[in-house]
């Protein structure tokens, strides 16, 4: 081969390349408009989608990243042949000690208050840390009544939602309530998140595996680094709305959940009708009250009410659940987690449909608009308690209580059977009688 077939063959790469990564990538800037895109090179082009979407092209999902918040990562399995880890040795190290900790209470719950003001005035004074709380917390008249809280109420960190980014500034979370703590620390960090450590204060808790008893030993080796993680995979949901002629395109709504999305039919009476794709082919139109589209974290909530499977947080999947539908054959299905699936409102639909995430930030789908899902890169590393097949199991059990009913007896304590042997009939039972 010469120089000028060399030079052929390698542009011809480049631009497969290029092609590949148009057709698995969502452009979030939706065009990052094209007076600008037209000053870069191919290369530069494919350089910074690769910065944004570190998607790959395995089936088993985007590689996650293996860093949480400022100071903790993965632990590094020297024994490690695949560069995808056994979930099952994912455990937590910190590559510097951590300083600063995000705690996370139920709202509204006076029973939160003495374990939240008892781990708060630990955290400060026996370890040293900078404690972050929601600005609202502190607004809570029964705190302000606290004796124990005012020797440190002023050495808290504020913050409020949707006004401060806590991006970067946050080593470690601590949830003390129910399974909504965790979604909201999920919502908080829509990029890399801190591991979250959730004691169970709230009604359900299957997210939330600690005892808050002995809080100072399970936090103590938490952040010594005794840990085990299970990362809970998470969806990235784009909202592409179509663009009004004469009118600049609005920007798209992206958001990470941590349990589904919802698409349903909202107020109108009539049947949500919404036109699936899978990797950009038409794979059904759902006629019915919606669609869930769940990670494995969220298969044990909204989706298992809806008839869907249970599925393990470690298990790379995307969960797809119909809401009622107008068909005994529509079951639910799982799809592999590196697929990109796009929700549409069916062009012959009598009404629009809306979504939401995590059951927020609810918003009307119309028309031309279109939801996209991938699974995200951002995993949430929630610390089991003991490991991550004994929490799931533990949760379902003392959660859902999955598989309880009474025994069966054995057959000695039947007393009907046992009174008769097997050569007895009818006919002798009558004559005997």
């Amino acid at each position: 081969m010469n120089e000028s077939d060399l030079h052929l063959a390698k542009a011809l790469v480049e631009q497969s390349q290029e092609q590949l990564l148009e057709q698995l990538h969502l452009d979030v800037n939706n065009g990052n408009q094209a007076d600008s895109s037209l000053t870069k090179t191919p290369v530069s082009r494919m350089h910074d989608k690769q910065q944004t979407f570190r998607r790959t092209r395995s089936l088993n999902a985007p590689s996650p990243i293996q860093q949480f918040g400022p100071c903790g990562r993965i632990m590094k399995n020297s024994a490690m042949v695949m560069t995808i880890q056994d979930p099952a040795s994912q455990r937590l190290t910190w590559y510097k000690p951590p300083l600063t900790v995000l705690v996370i209470k139920k709202v509204r719950d006076s029973s939160v208050l003495p374990p939240f003001v008892q781990l708060v005035t630990w955290l400060i004074e026996e370890k040293r840390m900078l404690v972050f709380v929601e600005a609202s917390v502190l607004e809570d008249p029964a705190l302000a009544r606290d004796i124990r809280f005012q020797g440190v109420r002023e050495r808290l960190q504020t913050f409020r939602d949707g006004t401060d980014d806590l991006q970067d500034r946050i080593d470690f979370i601590v949830c003390l309530g129910g399974d909504g703590t965790l979604l909201y620390a999920s919502l908080l960090f829509q990029q890399s998140v801190p591991p979250v450590m959730a004691f169970h204060l709230g009604s359900l808790g299957f997210l939330t595996p600690f005892e808050f008893d002995n809080f100072q030993e399970q936090v103590t080796n938490v952040l010594e680094g005794h840990a085990a993680l299970t990362l809970r995979s998470r969806l990235r949901c784009i909202i592409m709305r179509k663009g009004e002629e004469g009118q600049p395109a609005k920007p798209p709504t992206n958001l990470l959940v941590l349990n589904e999305v919802v698409v349903d039919r909202g107020p109108s009476p009539y049947l949500s009708n919404i036109d699936l794709f899978i990797d950009g082919k038409h794979v059904t139109s759902v006629q019915g009250d919606g669609l869930i589209v769940s990670t494995p974290t969220g298969s044990t909530a909204y989706a298992v009410a809806a008839g869907a499977s249970m599925i393990h947080p470690s298990v790379p999947a995307i969960m797809i659940t119909p809401i009622c539908p107008h068909s005994l054959s529509f079951r639910p299905i799982v799809v592999p987690a590196g697929v990109e699936l796009k929700i549409s409102v069916s062009p012959d639909s009598r009404n629009t449909s809306w979504v939401s995430f995590d059951g927020r930030n609810r918003q009307e789908l119309f028309h031309g608009d279109s939801l996209r899902v991938t699974t995200s890169i951002y995993p949430v590393p929630s610390i089991c308690a003991a490991d991550q097949i004994t929490d799931w199991f533990d949760s379902l059990a003392e959660c859902l209580h999955w598989n309880v009913r009474k025994k069966q007896k054995h057959l000695d304590e039947l007393s009907d059977l046992t009174h008769s042997s097997s050569n007895d009939t009818l006919d002798s039972l009558d004559r005997e009688s």
